[in-house]
């Protein structure tokens, strides 16, 4: 049996060691730049299709959605993967949460509590720029909150997490890894074009700073909270053709596993055919 494309990004059980995973390889393609971005057009129609099949039965009583979860140092790539792999498919049926600083009203509530109301519908494909994760990363690394909180909380993510996918939604996470060469050299040519300077942030630096620090914690939440309700994808991220074609080739193989199907009318067609010429 060939092997799916997901399980060669599938991060395994265990242990888990940044390093030691690439991030400028192409599990599962032998293809160059061009050849990647031609694969990625011819993929479009499919995933546009199951998408709206999606779609379309969670509008007639369907329970079932799709949650994508994008994690990664700054200049990973999530916008990219907005762009070129979330872009293929119908808006109206996708919804994008970006998750930032909380805000006062967040800080009210548990950490789970604006989550909540990002997720996705009935139907829908549901993007998470950023985050629950953020608040066993960013919360630890910065010390926002005791170290006997935000470990707590990677059992209270795996019990959300199985909720929901009880509940209907196939969660997919996907950890954008890129190198730190490589992200100084993605920080670097926003300095260098004034086009990209509105992308830029002081702050990333000051971030990159602590890169060793955010290494330990992604990799203590990726293995805290790989589960198989919601297993973790390491997507190589170093080249964006294949960032955005294997998210992209992901999104199709979990749709066809949902095999959308679609919704049969309630209404007799050739009745309606009559009256439709009778008008």
């Amino acid at each position: 049996m060939a092997k799916r494309f997901g399980d060669r990004l599938r991060l395994r059980q265990g242990p888990v060691s940044l390093s030691d995973l690439e991030t400028g390889s192409t599990p599962g393609l032998k293809s160059n730049k061009a050849a990647g971005r031609e694969l990625l057009t011819e993929l479009a129609p499919t995933l546009s299709d199951l998408q709206e099949r999606l779609f379309a039965e969670g509008r007639t009583g369907g329970n079932r959605s799709l949650l994508l979860v994008l994690q990664g140092m700054d200049t990973s790539g999530k916008g990219g993967t907005l762009r070129h792999s979330v872009g293929l498919m119908d808006p109206q049926g996708v919804r994008i949460t970006s998750f930032k600083a909380p805000t006062v009203e967040e800080r009210k509530h548990d950490f789970l509590w604006r989550i909540r109301r990002g997720l996705p519908e009935p139907g829908y494909i549901g993007i998470f720029d950023r985050s629950h994760y953020e608040d066993v990363l960013v919360a630890r690394v910065h010390n926002l909150v005791p170290r006997s909180t935000w470990m707590r909380r990677y059992a209270t993510i795996n019990r959300f997490e199985r909720q929901l996918v009880e509940r209907g939604t196939v969660i997919v996470k996907c950890f954008l890894h890129i190198s730190k060469d490589e992200q100084r050299k993605r920080l670097n040519a926003r300095l260098e074009d004034p086009t990209k300077h509105w992308k830029f942030n002081t702050a990333d630096i000051d971030e990159r700073a602590l890169w060793d620090d955010y290494q330990a914690a992604y990799e203590a939440a990726l293995e805290k909270t790989n589960t198989d309700d919601a297993p973790w994808y390491v997507v190589p991220g170093d080249h964006k053709w294949y960032r955005n074609l294997a998210i992209t080739r992901l999104l199709v193989e979990q749709l066809e596993d949902l095999d959308p199907r679609w919704p049969a009318g309630d209404f007799d067609v050739q009745e309606q055919k009559a009256r439709l010429r009778q008008g």
